[in-house]
């Protein structure tokens, strides 16, 4: 058993994508904001600790759960035929034992926290669980992916403050538009293939409006870190850096105009930067002078 199980581990990484950490740092970006703002730029290192391995283990649960949920549409995709259990690598039972094994992890790290933060996280487990499903019901499975992904904001502030005020709640829009923006060029990679099984997504619904549908979603989030700003009492550093955020904005639009798989695939990898740069805003407004 402990053979099989040693064989099994790269397979459970693949599965996870714990070899493919973009995601992880599409989800912990979002969080640090909230914690460096909620904690007026001195977040417990506790909450930093917590919230960082939840990010990493409740992102591999959600690309599990979102495995078992395609396991029999993702030989059909050109970007998605080798996963682990496309392949028949891993089945059913490990993945949802994997899947809860996770979740169950990053409770024990929220219990740590508060009963407040520890309420919230129930909700986040049940976006996780339902997003994947959603592709199949709605053009707009990105919407419900955003609001999976920004939930750690209010539980970030919930856990730093024991309260969730409006910075938090327009981190958690800024994130969502962000998500949806990004989440739309991956969609345009597997347009072609998700048009033939029947699989829906905001790329498929905007056609060719796809690249002003982005454009717009990048617009508003930028619109709502301005606010963000505003109300946190943020100043000119943190504004410097969206303008850099606002020009990686710009670079994803070029790559996107031709609509190429690799051009999009490589766009939507280019949000680690944009969130990058907007920490690094918020982080360096609360550096003594």
């Amino acid at each position: 058993m402990l053979a099989t199980l040693y064989q099994q581990i790269p397979h459970y990484v693949a599965l996870t994508r714990l070899d493919r950490p973009v995601g992880i740092w599409l989800l912990l970006w979002p969080t640090l904001w909230a914690l460096w703002i909620a904690g007026e730029g001195q977040p417990s290192l506790s909450n930093v600790i917590i919230f960082a391995l939840g990010v990493i283990l409740m992102r591999s649960a959600g690309c599990v759960i979102n495995d078992y949920a395609d396991r029999h549409i993702d030989g059909h995709v050109q970007r998605t035929r080798e996963r682990p259990m496309a392949n028949g690598r891993v089945d059913e039972t490990e993945a949802l034992l994997l899947f809860a094994i996770l979740c169950l992890l990053a409770f024990i790290l929220v219990c740590f926290t508060n009963l407040a933060t520890l309420s919230l996280s129930v909700v986040g487990v049940l976006l996780a669980a339902v997003y994947p499903f959603m592709k199949r019901y709605t053009f707009f499975p990105q919407i419900f992916l955003g609001a999976a992904f920004a939930w750690a904001v209010p539980m970030a502030f919930s856990a730093q403050t024991e309260g969730v005020g409006r910075a938090a709640w327009l981190i958690y829009l800024a994130t969502l538009l962000w998500t949806v923006a990004y989440d739309t060029m991956y969609a345009m990679v597997d347009r072609e293939d998700d048009l033939k099984i029947g699989v829906k997504s905001t790329a498929i619904v905007l056609g060719d409006m796809d690249r002003a549908g982005v454009a717009l979603l990048q617009a508003g989030t930028l619109g709502v870190l301005v606010l963000l700003g505003h109300q946190a009492g943020l100043g000119d550093f943190y504004y410097v850096s969206l303008m850099g955020a606002a020009a990686l904005f710009g670079y994803q639009q070029w790559l996107i105009r031709k609509r190429e798989r690799e051009a999009c695939f490589e766009a939507f990898l280019n949000n680690k930067w944009v969130g990058a740069v907007v920490f690094v805003g918020i982080a360096g407004q609360y550096l003594p002078a």
